[in-house]
């Protein structure tokens, strides 16, 4: 198969490219700028920015057709009829990346399926992508447009830790907290459950959707089978670092109040969940969950802690955190 690639180096992406050149039967195209592409052989560049010069991207793109495209990188509306335009003549195959996210808040069953309605009034992030999904799927209605869904929950990779409250430049600052043997925020009492997915285990699942006929008009979610609480995710990490677990407990209510916390925590990791893998499950049936939170944990505890370009400081949440916490802890002296 010719498939393209609209990003291919992301957290998900990454992933599911480096499966794609390890198993050797198709013909990988990367459309990116070109920043991660050097660890990769065997793939074919188109070194453009898809969210710049429409017009450079149509010219790199005016002699090549593909069995599917994958755009990674769609958040807005105007991005995807974008990419309805520059495609619709051009693939068998549309994949688009929305989000788990997308589904009711707050739900009504924590067990989520693919007919679990979609309506999040808490983050506008899940509201554009269901936005863009509606619309994807107008097109196929009406003209016959090849769109599959794919919707991923919390999916890490080596370079992140992944967490469920952190500052505006990543999850590194909590590691350092960690590290330093200060207190660390965990949203509620801990004890709310939660998916993490390893991309590599999403890679096993996402390869079978690829020009796969019968996925076309439909919707999968792709998440891990091992449900954790945050408690456990949280213990997990500090076992990682070789460090004790030092959490305070925040309600997600109040840190919504506070910052910007609503979406990602209302919206989204606040609320219990267990995901039905089923659906997607049919076209890969002796899928296992291979890499346990606890050990992929490991290895992005290790990644991170030898590359200095994860370890980006935030001393902003750090004030955030000290300010919070003082003042926590001074309400329970007075009590």
């Amino acid at each position: 198969m010719k498939i393209l690639f609209i990003g291919g180096t992301g957290t998900i992406s990454m992933a599911i490219t480096k499966q794609i050149l390890k198993e050797g039967k198709d013909e990988l195209y990367l459309l990116n700028r070109g920043n991660r592409n050097n660890s990769l052989e065997g793939i074919k560049e188109i070194n453009v920015d898809i969210n710049g010069d429409i017009n450079k991207v149509k010219e790199k793109l005016k002699d090549l057709e593909f069995d599917c495209v994958c755009d990674f990188i769609i958040f807005h509306l105007d991005q995807a009829k974008r990419d309805y335009e520059l495609f619709k003549d051009k693939t068998k195959q549309f994949i688009f990346i929305s989000s788990a996210s997308a589904y009711k808040k707050p739900v009504d069953n924590f067990i989520i399926t693919e007919k679990t309605p979609l309506e999040n009034p808490y983050w506008q992030y899940s509201r554009d992508k269901k936005e863009i999904e509606e619309y994807f799927l107008d097109k196929y209605k009406t003209e016959g447009f090849p769109i599959t869904i794919v919707r991923p929950s919390h999916t890490y990779d080596e370079r992140s830790v992944p967490l469920g409250v952190h500052g505006a430049k990543g999850s590194y600052q909590v590691v350092k907290r960690m590290l330093e043997g200060k207190k660390v925020i965990i949203h509620g009492d801990g004890e709310s459950l939660w998916v993490m997915t390893n991309n590599y285990d999403f890679a096993k699942l996402f390869v079978p959707l690829i020009g796969n006929s019968k996925t076309i008009g439909e919707a999968y979610q792709i998440t891990g089978d091992e449900v954790l609480t945050w408690n456990n995710i949280y213990k997990n990490i500090a076992n990682a670092l070789n460090v004790e677990l030092k959490p305070i407990y925040v309600s997600s209510q109040l840190l919504a109040e506070l910052s910007d916390f609503e979406g990602t925590l209302i919206g989204d990791k606040a609320n219990s969940v267990i995901f039905d893998n089923k659906k997607v499950k049919e076209f890969n049936p002796n899928f296992k969950q291979e890499i346990l939170f606890k050990d992929g944990i490991k290895k992005t505890i290790d990644y991170v802690l030898t590359h200095k370009e994860c370890q980006i400081e935030d001393k902003e949440f750090d004030d955030f955190c000290d300010k919070l916490i003082e003042k926590l802890e001074k309400i329970k002296e007075e009590f």
